[in-house]
């Protein structure tokens, strides 16, 4: 079970990371403006808010595990549909269907972690598809560019992600049909998004805040440096170690939580972490290049990570906990989902990327304050 959530967490990403480093070429072969072309990372991050509440009623209806097969078939199926991208609605329309894959997916595992693991392995499963998650997320940023010249097209190189994601079916498909459906299929009915509970609402915020940021960043870490006349190789290299610092702080963040009480003794080091390298790059890009984009990875990878270890420790039951999934990436991704289009908007009005480190800087000091109400006390959501 573990294996196969790696290798579908792998892909959760990648149809989205591995967009940044193309994205002046994009923009420029298609005629797309900076809003424009953010949106090709806004339109996944939007899908996995709006589909979010979708993935437990499917669960309900075809069993969990199943549904993360049928999810996981969408993201194929929308990557390899960006070997014909030079078709603009093709290439959107490739882009949402992954985007619903990972809203399934994504909303599904942490219930299969809560119903299939003991609760001191919790965090170190999540530590796993979270490292999975984020090496895809290494990997695709690190190498865009140069499938690119190797392949010939921008398409190529992005479509050329499907093989990872014909291997995540091939390796759920066979546990799918080994499950158990009465394990993975509530018996209560999919049941309510928890709206009324204060603890739902705190949790969301705080993702919310955490998903603003990582995506933005991820969306113009590399044109930022681009813009400051860098290759988009180099530019691809450095969102690699964006991404593949979170690896490392993305497994050890789970893992720590198992033997944490307070979850605030690991949130707000990796608030604190982002907000240091959000503000290097704004005050001093070309300093250590290298190492704000080593803290920025090092504290959203943290973040994100134990945000997953908050969807199932403030849940009571697995169904529970993947009604508290629905509700908080429904909230905090749709809210999410406007800032890289945002930031795009920034960089088009002010004519350069600067503000926008200074905007996600401040943006982590709120998130840093929703920490500190995130007491180990909370109600948790039944």
């Amino acid at each position: 079970m573990a294996l196969a959530l790696v290798a579908v967490a792998a892909n959760l990403r990648v149809a989205i990371t591995s967009v940044p480093p193309l994205l002046d070429t994009i923009s420029a072969d298609l005629g797309l403006s900076h809003a424009a072309a953010g949106a090709l990372t806004t339109l996944p991050v939007l899908c996995m808010g709006l589909f979010a509440p979708v993935a437990s009623r499917i669960a309900h209806r075809l069993g969990a595990v199943a549904a993360v097969l049928a999810a996981a078939a969408a993201i194929l199926a929308g990557t390899a549909s960006r070997f014909a991208g030079g078709n603009v609605v093709v290439l959107y329309a490739g882009t949402f269907l992954a985007g619903v894959g990972i809203a399934l997916a994504g909303t599904l595992l942490p219930r299969l972690v809560k119903t299939f693991f003991p609760p001191a392995r919790a965090g170190l499963v999540t530590g796993l598809y979270m490292f999975a998650m984020m090496f895809g997320a290494a990997l695709s940023s690190a190498v865009s560019v140069p499938l690119a010249d190797r392949l010939g097209s921008w398409q190529a190189s992005l479509g050329s992600w499907s093989v990872l994601a014909l291997v995540g079916v091939l390796a759920w498909a066979p546990f799918t049909h080994r499950a158990n459906p009465h394990h993975t299929r509530g018996e209560e009915g999919p049941g309510r998004l928890p709206w009324g509970h204060p603890t739902a609402w705190l949790v969301a915020g705080y993702l919310a805040l955490q998903s603003w940021s990582f995506y933005s960043a991820v969306t113009w870490l590399a044109p930022t440096y681009v813009e400051l006349g860098w290759t988009r190789t180099s530019a691809g290299y450095l969102a690699a170690v964006f991404s593949g610092s979170q690896i490392v702080s993305g497994l050890m963040g789970p893992v720590l939580s198992d033997r944490v009480a307070d979850m605030r003794r690991l949130l707000l080091p990796a608030a604190l972490l982002g907000i240091v390298g959000t503000l290097g790059i704004h005050l001093a890009p070309l300093a250590s290049p290298w190492l704000w984009a080593l803290v920025t990875g090092l504290g959203q990878g943290a973040a994100f990570s134990l945000a997953l270890v908050l969807l199932v420790r403030y849940a009571r039951t697995p169904e529970a906990s993947g009604r508290l999934t629905g509700m908080a990436f429904l909230v905090s991704y749709s809210i999410a989902s406007v800032g890289p289009l945002a930031m795009g908007l920034v960089r088009d009005v002010t004519g350069g990327l600067s503000p926008v480190w200074l905007i996600l800087a401040v943006i982590g000091a709120v998130q840093a304050l929703v920490v500190l109400r995130l007491r180990p006390d909370l109600d948790r959501v039944d």
